[in-house]
């Protein structure tokens, strides 16, 4: 049976599968939490491994959530031209 992956546990597939630097929303509460945080803030990591439960971006720093997103640059339209 096929098992679909989300969140937390589809980034820690992702780093096991020899990924790098995965663009991920953060928080040390939830992966609700972190994607609900993308609307009033932007806590985003680019995640490069992980260590004792712990996901660690690029800055240094240790978050206990961390879910994929798609980041892309924004076209002339969306910039408001």
């Amino acid at each position: 049976m096929d098992i679909m992956l989300k969140g937390s546990e589809l980034t820690r597939a992702m780093l096991k599968a020899g990924h790098q630097e995965i663009w991920c929303a953060v928080d040390d509460s939830s992966d609700q939490e972190a994607m609900s945080n993308l609307t009033n803030n932007d806590f985003t990591a680019r995640i490069e491994s992980m260590k004792d439960d712990f996901f660690y971006c690029t800055g240094g720093m240790a978050w206990l959530c961390a879910v994929p997103i798609k980041i892309r640059a924004l076209t002339y339209a969306e910039a408001g031209f």
